[in-house]
Protein backbone atom coordinates (compact mmCIF):
# COMPACT_ATOMS: atom_id res chain seq x y z
CA UNK A 1 0.00 0.00 0.00
CA UNK A 2 1.53 3.74 -0.66
CA UNK A 3 -0.30 6.70 -0.35
CA UNK A 4 0.68 10.63 -0.39
CA UNK A 5 -1.25 13.04 1.23
CA UNK A 6 -0.67 16.69 1.09
CA UNK A 7 -1.35 19.35 4.20
CA UNK A 8 -1.48 23.39 4.32
CA UNK A 9 -0.02 23.83 7.76
CA UNK A 10 -0.37 27.87 9.23
CA UNK A 11 3.78 27.59 9.55
CA UNK A 12 6.61 27.69 7.82
CA UNK A 13 8.48 24.94 6.72
CA UNK A 14 11.08 25.71 9.72
CA UNK A 15 8.95 25.74 12.50
CA UNK A 16 6.86 22.67 11.02
CA UNK A 17 9.84 20.41 10.74
CA UNK A 18 10.80 21.20 14.47
CA UNK A 19 7.15 20.76 15.76
CA UNK A 20 7.39 17.64 14.28
CA UNK A 21 10.95 16.28 14.97
CA UNK A 22 11.45 17.71 18.41
CA UNK A 23 10.15 15.23 20.51
CA UNK A 24 9.19 18.19 22.94
CA UNK A 25 7.12 19.55 20.76
CA UNK A 26 5.61 16.78 19.15
CA UNK A 27 4.51 15.07 22.84
CA UNK A 28 1.90 18.09 22.96
CA UNK A 29 -0.18 17.49 19.81
CA UNK A 30 0.28 13.93 19.06
CA UNK A 31 -2.42 11.82 18.74
CA UNK A 32 -1.02 8.77 17.23
CA UNK A 33 1.94 7.97 19.46
CA UNK A 34 1.51 8.07 23.25
CA UNK A 35 5.92 7.91 23.54
CA UNK A 36 7.93 9.05 21.43
CA UNK A 37 12.25 8.91 21.37
CA UNK A 38 15.49 8.63 19.72
CA UNK A 39 17.49 5.88 21.39
CA UNK A 40 20.73 7.41 22.37
CA UNK A 41 18.86 10.54 23.67
CA UNK A 42 19.30 13.00 21.19
CA UNK A 43 16.26 15.87 21.16
CA UNK A 44 15.44 14.80 17.76
CA UNK A 45 16.01 12.63 14.85
CA UNK A 46 19.37 12.00 12.51
CA UNK A 47 20.14 9.99 9.64
CA UNK A 48 21.44 6.84 11.06
CA UNK A 49 18.95 7.54 14.48
CA UNK A 50 16.68 4.85 15.60
CA UNK A 51 13.54 5.97 17.44
CA UNK A 52 11.36 3.86 19.00
CA UNK A 53 7.22 4.83 18.98
CA UNK A 54 4.41 3.45 20.92
CA UNK A 55 1.11 3.77 20.00
CA UNK A 56 -1.99 6.10 21.74
CA UNK A 57 -5.81 5.06 22.90
CA UNK A 58 -6.70 1.83 21.65
CA UNK A 59 -3.05 1.87 19.34
CA UNK A 60 -1.11 1.64 22.56
CA UNK A 61 0.15 -1.89 22.01
CA UNK A 62 1.80 -0.74 18.57
CA UNK A 63 5.35 -0.33 18.71
CA UNK A 64 7.74 0.59 16.51
CA UNK A 65 11.09 1.34 16.04
CA UNK A 66 12.13 3.23 13.22
CA UNK A 67 15.78 4.67 11.41
CA UNK A 68 16.24 7.93 9.62
CA UNK A 69 17.51 7.49 6.26
CA UNK A 70 17.06 11.28 5.67
CA UNK A 71 17.12 14.09 7.60
CA UNK A 72 17.73 17.44 5.47
CA UNK A 73 16.36 19.91 7.87
CA UNK A 74 14.00 21.45 7.45
CA UNK A 75 13.16 19.95 4.05
CA UNK A 76 12.83 16.67 4.08
CA UNK A 77 12.84 13.60 6.62
CA UNK A 78 12.74 9.77 5.49
CA UNK A 79 12.29 6.70 8.02
CA UNK A 80 11.93 2.94 7.66
CA UNK A 81 10.64 0.40 10.25
CA UNK A 82 13.20 -1.93 11.87
CA UNK A 83 11.98 -5.43 11.83
CA UNK A 84 8.25 -5.64 12.28
CA UNK A 85 5.60 -4.96 14.34
CA UNK A 86 2.32 -6.34 13.90
CA UNK A 87 0.50 -5.49 11.68
CA UNK A 88 3.13 -4.23 9.52
CA UNK A 89 6.14 -6.00 7.51
CA UNK A 90 7.17 -3.06 6.17
CA UNK A 91 6.67 1.02 6.49
CA UNK A 92 8.10 3.60 5.39
CA UNK A 93 7.34 7.59 5.64
CA UNK A 94 8.27 10.39 4.39
CA UNK A 95 7.76 14.06 5.19
CA UNK A 96 8.86 17.17 2.91
CA UNK A 97 8.06 20.41 3.84
CA UNK A 98 7.85 23.01 1.27
CA UNK A 99 7.10 26.72 1.29
CA UNK A 100 3.33 28.37 0.64
CA UNK A 101 2.56 31.96 1.45
CA UNK A 102 3.71 33.89 3.83
CA UNK A 103 4.08 32.06 7.75
CA UNK A 104 2.79 29.07 6.22
CA UNK A 105 3.89 25.93 4.24
CA UNK A 106 2.90 22.50 2.45
CA UNK A 107 3.52 19.33 4.53
CA UNK A 108 3.80 16.41 2.16
CA UNK A 109 3.57 12.93 3.68
CA UNK A 110 4.29 9.93 1.63
CA UNK A 111 3.98 6.39 3.04
CA UNK A 112 3.90 3.02 2.13
CA UNK A 113 3.59 -0.33 4.17
CA UNK A 114 3.11 -4.03 3.84
CA UNK A 115 0.84 -6.30 6.28
CA UNK A 116 1.60 -9.64 7.76
CA UNK A 117 0.68 -12.31 7.93
CA UNK A 118 1.58 -12.02 3.84
CA UNK A 119 -1.43 -14.77 3.08
CA UNK A 120 -4.45 -12.25 4.71
CA UNK A 121 -3.00 -9.27 3.09
CA UNK A 122 -6.10 -9.17 0.49
CA UNK A 123 -8.10 -8.48 3.88
CA UNK A 124 -5.70 -6.74 5.64
CA UNK A 125 -4.17 -4.28 3.62
CA UNK A 126 -7.16 -2.41 3.17
CA UNK A 127 -8.49 -2.44 6.67
CA UNK A 128 -5.13 -1.09 8.10
CA UNK A 129 -4.88 1.57 5.18
CA UNK A 130 -8.43 3.08 6.08
CA UNK A 131 -7.39 3.14 9.83
CA UNK A 132 -3.85 4.10 9.02
CA UNK A 133 -5.00 6.71 6.65
CA UNK A 134 -8.08 8.21 9.37
CA UNK A 135 -5.65 8.60 12.39
CA UNK A 136 -2.71 10.13 9.88
CA UNK A 137 -5.25 12.96 8.92
CA UNK A 138 -6.36 13.09 12.49
CA UNK A 139 -2.68 13.78 13.60
CA UNK A 140 -2.10 15.99 11.39
CA UNK A 141 -4.95 18.21 11.70
CA UNK A 142 -4.22 18.18 14.96
CA UNK A 143 -0.83 19.62 14.89
CA UNK A 144 -2.19 22.63 12.29
CA UNK A 145 -4.44 23.35 15.23
CA UNK A 146 -1.35 23.12 17.55
CA UNK A 147 0.63 25.41 14.84
CA UNK A 148 -2.27 28.07 14.71
CA UNK A 149 -1.88 28.38 18.49
CA UNK A 150 1.78 27.90 18.91
CA UNK A 151 4.03 28.55 16.31
CA UNK A 152 5.10 31.83 17.43
CA UNK A 153 6.21 29.73 20.69
CA UNK A 154 8.17 27.33 18.42
CA UNK A 155 9.50 30.35 16.06
CA UNK A 156 10.47 31.91 19.69
CA UNK A 157 12.25 28.57 20.85
CA UNK A 158 14.32 28.53 17.26
CA UNK A 159 15.42 31.98 17.79
CA UNK A 160 16.74 30.75 21.67
CA UNK A 161 18.16 27.34 21.18
CA UNK A 162 18.97 26.87 17.27
CA UNK A 163 20.71 30.21 16.60
CA UNK A 164 22.70 28.58 13.51
CA UNK A 165 19.99 26.22 12.77
CA UNK A 166 21.41 22.82 12.89
CA UNK A 167 24.67 22.89 13.47
CA UNK A 168 24.82 21.50 17.02
CA UNK A 169 22.88 18.55 16.28
CA UNK A 170 24.68 14.91 15.17
CA UNK A 171 24.64 14.23 11.82
CA UNK A 172 22.59 16.40 10.33
CA UNK A 173 23.09 16.75 6.75
CA UNK A 174 23.59 20.25 5.74
CA UNK A 175 22.14 21.62 2.18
Amino acid sequence: MHRRLEFVMPAESEVVFDCFHYHHWRKRWDTLVSATHVLGGAPCPYVGATTSNTGAGWMRGLEMQTQFISYQRPRVAAARMLGSSFPFSRWAASMRHQPYGDQQSILVYTYSFDTAPAALGWVMRPVVDSIFLFQTCRRFKRMQRFLVKNASEIRNWRTQCLPDSSAHLPNVQHV
